[in-house]
């Protein structure tokens, strides 16, 4: 998982993957440190193609506020550059593998 530090680097990362996990958190949130890994195990496992950043929302309030961030965690998905799903403060790592499959399957398991 790779810790974002600016917008441009968010920027690029977005333009090289087609598919990218952007993990928004602070450093006073405990959930957020709970869910962290098994989101990135469930990744790991599930979603090998997709690429997943870390963002501190406390450090970087810019990025987090231009993503429409304002809660943590919150876990934006993106398929192409465009946000596809969205999820904050609680919710369940089985919910969000669900609702990434479709999209992940068919951006990369198509024929």
């Amino acid at each position: 998982m790779k810790t974002i530090h600016s917008f441009p680097e968010f920027e690029k990362v977005l333009a090289e993957n087609d598919a990218v996990l952007a993990y928004f958190s602070t450093e006073i949130c405990s959930v957020c440190k709970v869910l962290k890994p098994k989101v990135s195990e469930m990744l790991a496992n599930s979603f090998p193609l997709m690429k997943m950043i870390f963002v501190e929302s406390d450090k970087l309030p810019e990025l987090a506020a231009q993503n429409r961030v304002f809660a943590a965690p919150t876990v934006v998905v993106f398929f192409a550059g465009r946000e596809t799903i969205r999820k904050s403060r609680a919710f369940g790592v089985d919910e969000l593998r669900s609702e990434i499959q479709r999209p992940y399957s068919m951006m990369f398991e198509a024929p």
